[in-house]
């Protein structure tokens, strides 16, 4: 009974709305509701801690036992589980992207452009957004001219 119902709908639209994990946004959130800035600090570390402390664990061992048969092949099936959740991701981004000539040359231009060129992911990302607000703008635009 730390935050009411009423709250806790305020929480999750501002958790959802901005940047950040939902789960970090909401701890922070609740954690300033029921004790100000250090409910903030301390709710905050108890989400983040617990995954810091397993990756971090798991980065030891790894470079203490990666030379073990055992461990390599481990990883080896660890790749091809994040290789499926992957492509899985793929597809879901696929199916709710719109389809368009323009939406395919972006998709090709910025593959070939990563995987070829070895342009930085993050500025292949800045460039299609702005590309594709640029294109939104305009087809907006149009919408409006035509009678």
């Amino acid at each position: 009974h730390w935050i009411s119902k009423e709250d806790m709908l305020d929480i999750t639209a501002i958790a959802e709305s901005t940047p950040g994990p939902i789960a970090i946004n909401a701890a922070t959130f609740v954690g300033y509701q029921v004790n100000g800035f250090f409910g903030a600090a301390f709710a905050t570390a108890g989400v983040c801690l617990p995954a810091f402390l397993i990756i971090s664990i798991v980065s030891f061992l790894y470079n203490r036992f990666y030379e073990t048969r055992i461990i390599r092949y481990a990883f080896m099936g660890v790749r091809a589980s994040v290789l499926a959740l992957i492509i899985k991701a793929l597809f879901s981004m696929y199916s709710a992207c719109p389809k368009s000539l323009f939406a395919y040359a972006i998709m090709v231009i910025s593959y070939f452009a990563v995987a070829f060129l070895n342009v930085n992911v993050f500025i292949t990302i800045l460039i299609c957004a702005i590309i594709g607000l640029i294109y939104s703008l305009l087809a907006e635009r149009r919408k409006h001219d035509l009678p």
